[in-house]
């Protein structure tokens, strides 16, 4: 899911061959290969429910809107960025430096750029802060929907939209890889904590199995200070479903204001 840069693709494909490394040393009848889910939402939903899946990380809101009967959660993890707080995150609500809102209520009108309807921190997280002042189900004058965050940003920086919520495990990334993404950008913002996005394996997948991921994985970054300090990723801690339900409860209050989609 922060597979924002080659750089982070590779350290990311290096913490699942670490993960492997510490699952063959104990006794275990399964191996961990990585498998590319394909291109486009369809492709990544249909990959979070194969059978095999022993190691992904998937969105919050997802896992509370259908998913989590499919999964088992391995943990969270805990990023150390501005905007995190233990397993927690938030989005930043960001505009133009140069001639962007001031504030979240002067975007009344304004265009926002939103990297996809199934994304917590894109969508429903921005959704939740502007929900209490939409009229008639509606607050901004329209929303582009860009693909993903980087997207986003651009967007927003070039003057295609004009406000986007990233987050900020996210931001972090793009500041040190796309420098030139956040160069033009400040943010107005913030959108409440819940807890960041979590590693996940198959239902079928046995409980004993689904610890010793969760222990390789903090075993993996225990070991390699280079690889925990490139992914700003400190620790994976154990949770489960029931701590992201404030993610469907932050749905059902905008829902309840009348302002069930964004826009």
């Amino acid at each position: 899911m922060y597979n924002v840069s080659a750089q982070l693709r590779e350290d990311w494909l290096l913490l699942i061959d670490r993960v492997g490394q510490l699952l063959g040393r104990v006794p275990s009848s399964v191996t961990l290969a990585a498998v590319d889910p394909g291109e486009g939402p369809e492709a990544l939903h249909a990959f979070w429910r194969r059978d095999d899946l022993l190691l992904s990380q998937t969105c919050g809101y997802p896992l509370v809107h259908g998913l989590a009967p499919y999964v088992r959660i391995i943990g969270t993890p805990r990023f150390a960025v501005l905007g995190c707080h233990r397993q927690t995150y938030r989005s930043a609500i960001v505009v133009r430096c140069a001639d962007g809102p001031a504030t979240i209520e002067a975007c009344r009108g304004a265009r926002a750029a939103c990297n996809g309807p199934d994304s917590h921190s894109g969508m429903n997280a921005l959704r939740h802060v502007v929900a209490p002042l939409a009229r008639g189900g509606h607050f901004f004058g329209d929303v582009v929907l860009t693909g993903s965050h980087l997207a986003s940003l651009a967007a927003v920086g070039e003057g295609r939209a004009d406000v986007a919520a990233i987050d900020c495990v996210t931001l972090a990334f793009a500041a040190e890889h796309h420098p030139a993404l956040v160069a033009g950008i400040r943010q107005i913002g913030v959108t409440r904590a819940v807890p960041g996005l979590p590693f996940i394996a198959s239902r079928r997948a046995r409980s004993s199995l689904v610890r010793q991921v969760r222990a390789a994985l903090r075993e993996a970054l225990r070991e390699d200070a280079g690889l925990r300090s490139r992914l700003h990723m400190d620790d994976v801690v154990q949770t489960t479903a029931a701590a992201y339900l404030p993610i469907a409860s932050m749905a059902l209050d905008a829902h309840r204001l009348g302002y069930a989609k964004l826009g």
